[in-house]
């Protein structure tokens, strides 16, 4: 293929259509009327020499060569963006850029509201927000495919820099109510009691039930949930505990909820942010790590 007859439009196009598989939706995405997205289509089925995306009863399909293109096309395309931005000429109170970072609903609770305040004053940034699992993400930040991650325990290779943002432990949480909730918990107390998990978040399985599992215990767990933000509606209305970060839990806490430290060893953690070494030097990634910096300092 001659590289001098690829029009880049059409390659953004391309990326718009495997993300929303929908003509429609994708000319939204990128600003063509529809009739200029179908024919996008068109010239990209005879480029590649395949169909791409084929109409089904359930909407549109990616072909297997469509699906090969996903992260190659959207890798490209992030370096393309890269090489005609201007680094060294970046101004937060001026340049037009959207930064992608990884977070999970933990830490986008704790961050996202200052994170988005405090950029106000630099009106043309904004944010994507990714949750990521933890391979994913270090891939992602290998890949160049997400400005920084913020996590904890990422297992990476020394192309990626870290940095502790925030100390933080864990705590449990129940309703005001409970019956327990008048007096000290002792250690008895707390593993006698039902208790709800998230599942997907490696804290509780780290920094609780690997250490009640050291000493012989565990707890009853008798609902398994895959988000952070529905704790609280459940424990105000179940005699339910729940162990989560003691920051998050701060941010949760209202009249009818009660927060105490768990009452056996769990050794505090600490929020970190990674980010790829090719960005040491990088004017618009040290902005966004010092943005972050700051809001961390406020909640610390």
């Amino acid at each position: 293929m001659n590289l001098r007859s690829v029009d880049l439009n059409l390659l953004v196009a391309l990326d718009a259509l495997l993300s929303e598989r929908h003509v429609t939706k994708a000319s939204d995405k990128v600003g063509l009327s529809q009739p200029a997205m179908s024919n996008a289509l068109s010239r990209l089925r005879g480029m590649f020499a395949d169909e791409l995306l084929v109409r089904t009863a359930t909407g549109m399909k990616p072909t297997p060569r469509a699906l090969e293109l996903v992260d190659p096309l959207r890798q490209l395309l992030r370096q393309v963006e890269r090489v005609l931005e201007s680094d060294s000429g970046f101004d937060a109170a001026t340049t037009q850029r959207t930064f992608t970072v990884r977070m999970s609903d933990i830490l986008a609770c704790l961050l996202l509201p200052q994170l988005v305040a405090r950029g106000r004053t630099s009106p043309g940034i904004g944010f994507n927000v990714l949750h990521l699992p933890p391979g994913q993400t270090v891939d992602a930040l290998e890949r160049d495919e997400i400005d920084l991650a913020v996590s904890m325990g990422l297992d990476h290779s020394n192309a990626i820099r870290s940095e502790k943002l925030l100390l933080d432990r864990m705590v449990c949480i129940m309703r005001s109510g409970h019956p327990i909730a008048k007096k000290a918990i002792a250690f008895e107390d707390f593993i006698s009691q039902e208790h709800m998990k998230v599942s997907m978040s490696p804290t509780d399985l780290r920094f609780v039930d690997d250490v009640l599992g050291e000493l012989g215990h565990q707890r009853k767990i008798v609902l398994n949930v895959p988000h952070w933000l529905v704790v609280p509606h459940v424990l105000k209305q179940t005699d339910l505990l729940a162990v989560m970060p003691g920051h998050l839990a701060a941010t949760l806490m209202d009249a009818e909820l009660r927060m105490f430290d768990v009452p056996f060893k769990s050794k505090p953690f600490s929020w970190m942010m990674y980010w790829h070494r090719r960005y040491d030097q990088s004017n618009a990634n040290r902005w966004l790590r010092e943005h972050i910096r700051q809001v961390c300092a406020a909640l610390d």
